[in-house]
């Protein structure tokens, strides 16, 4: 037995807060308040944990993340932290020159906000490596920034027509620049590539774990995953290499779908087959959209200014009349969420646009008519924009908006790239995270690491407040859509529960629960929001085990 004492305990339910929780060997919470404390007295070996007058509550969930993905960012060059293209180049050469048997550079993930348009030119890499292809991605990871070698491997000339869902962007000149958008264009490079070594991934995943535990957190739905991915879960699965919770989300491509059905079907049993407490596999993942800032995302009005192409001078969108890139044509979207509905899967989309927003809703009201009804907590991810009409849709269907609260600023990334796109008053209807919880919309929050900080605490300071670190503006950016922090506590625990279909075992902290839990130095609910990313986390337990352990 564990009892947790001497500080404040969140439940994450209606009611006041108690002191004490008592958890037992199983890893299960068997007493709260004064029941745990009797039963505490009456069990012989009685571990204690003295909370310090910290504040103990659920561990959090991240309901849309790409864990993989954030662990071999450590593999490559540090481009993340990077404030110009000089320093991204820099350390590029760095990391070639202490490398020199890397067959490729690969990394992630560079601001995209450091160059014009956000397009990066290959030359600048040829500066740092001239003889070794490298391969960045942008913090979006929907683009690729690749040096002369790269594009030389991959066959990409100046002749290279754009791809079914990419872009390639020239110079003035016709010459391949060397910024590459979205899947169809990042893919022709990464078809070149060499896979990375499975012991190299599945360190990976435990990098991430420890991140995430280190934040508090101990289940994330990785919100991407294709069959090396699957590969590497399931070997981690078998070594026992598995230190929290991950729910997988099979990447549907508009390109091969039918092609990959069975292939999701399977990859289910083969996790199942898996047999860790750890793992699941319930999910497939579409994308309606790509992002505004490339202008991809799909919209109902068209965008403010196009994307210039080099090669023709002229003004551009993917599809044709600015309203952006649906990646899904027609019926084919919801045709195919009717099918993975039907073999039982969750659906969860990426939308960023309100036109992707509502296509993802059409879709799934088709399924739910086509199918019938049943428990399938469908998902749409982002958010960022949606229309008025579509608003009441999400309760009504029973969709989760799981929304990235730390987005809602005006950072660089919204005032240099985005609001350009949209207006000003486009752009003040963005992440309207208060209104879709006040409709009754089951809201779920993430993070969308590594595209963004994967700390819970970094993202509720945000939502609660609208305001950057630096606290502009004053008053917050559009106030009326910021979440109470305890709603915005509950949707980051209770909230991603429901999401991954576990609100009987973790996201409340009840009896019969699991011991899935964080204990922070301070309690949140008092502390100022710009405050809430120094707030310590002591500890994260998993089943009841030290995950995570402070050290100053």
């Amino acid at each position: 037995m564990t009892l947790f004492h001497n500080g404040t305990i969140w439940t994450g339910t209606p009611g006041p807060t108690i002191t004490t929780l008592l958890v037992d060997d199983h890893g299960v919470i068997s007493a709260l308040g004064e029941d745990a404390v009797t039963a505490a007295g009456q069990s012989e070996g009685t571990v204690e944990v003295d909370l310090e007058g910290g504040f103990l509550m659920p561990s959090f969930g991240d309901g849309h993340a790409h864990p993989m993905l954030g662990g071999l960012e450590y593999v490559g060059p540090a481009v993340r932290p990077c404030d110009s293209v000089e320093e991204i180049v820099a350390e590029v050469r760095k990391f070639a020159e202490a490398n020199p048997d890397e067959e490729w550079i690969v990394g992630a993930s560079y601001n995209g906000s450091l160059a014009e348009g956000s397009l990066f030119d290959a030359r600048w890499l040829d500066e740092a490596v001239p003889d070794r292809p490298v391969a960045l991605r942008a913090w979006d990871y929907h683009t690729m920034w690749v040096n002369s070698v790269a594009l030389q491997r991959a066959g990409i000339t100046p002749d290279t027509p754009d791809p079914v869902i990419g872009e390639i962007p020239h110079r003035e000149d016709g010459s391949v620049l060397g910024t590459l958008r979205e899947w169809g264009a990042v893919d022709l490079v990464t078809a070149v590539m060499p896979k990375r070594d499975v012991d190299v991934r599945v360190a990976a995943l435990g990098t991430a774990a420890d991140y995430y535990l280190a934040r508090g957190v101990t289940w994330v739905q990785d919100a991407w995953v294709e069959p090396d991915d699957l590969d590497t879960y399931v070997t981690a699965a078998q070594r026992d290499a598995l230190r929290m919770r991950f729910n997988l989300a099979f990447y549907a491509d508009p390109r091969r779908f039918e092609d990959q059905v069975d292939g999701f079907v399977d990859g289910r049993r083969r996790v199942e087959d898996a047999n860790s407490p750890f793992l699941t596999a319930h999910t497939v993942k579409f994308f309606a959209d790509g992002v505004v800032e490339n202008e991809t995302g799909a919209l109902l009005e068209p965008y403010c200014s196009g994307l210039h192409d080099h090669s023709r001078g002229q003004e551009r969108s993917d599809s044709g009349d600015g309203l952006g890139m649906q990646v899904w044509e027609g019926d084919s979207l919801a045709n195919a969420a009717r099918r993975v509905d039907e073999l039982g899967f969750q659906i969860h989309i990426h939308a960023i646009g309100d036109a992707a927003v509502r296509q993802a809703l059409d879709a799934i009201e088709y399924a739910i008519e086509s199918n019938g009804p049943r428990d399938r907590r469908p998902v749409i991810a982002h958010v960022q924009l949606v229309d008025d009409a579509d608003l009441e849709r999400f309760a009504a269907l029973g969709v989760i908006p799981c929304m990235q609260p730390l987005w809602a600023q005006m950072d660089a990334l919204m005032t240099v790239l985005t609001v350009p796109r949209l207006g000003t008053e486009r752009a003040d209807r963005q992440y309207r995270m208060r209104s879709l919880d006040e409709s009754g919309a089951p809201l779920a929050l993430g993070s969308d690491w590594p595209v963004s900080s994967g700390a819970p605490l970094d993202g509720i300071a945000i939502g609660i407040s609208r305001r950057t670190p630096d606290g502009e503006p004053e008053g917050g950016w559009t106030p009326q859509e910021a979440l109470t922090v305890e709603r915005a506590l509950s949707a980051y625990t209770a909230g991603v529960a429901e999401q991954a279909f576990a609100e009987d075992s973790w996201g409340r902290l009840v009896s019969g629960a699991s011991a899935d839990l964080v204990w922070l130095d301070r309690d949140p609910r008092d502390t100022p929001a710009h405050q809430l990313p120094d707030v310590v986390v002591k500890a994260t337990y998993l089943r009841g085990e030290l995950g995570h352990q402070y050290s100053p």
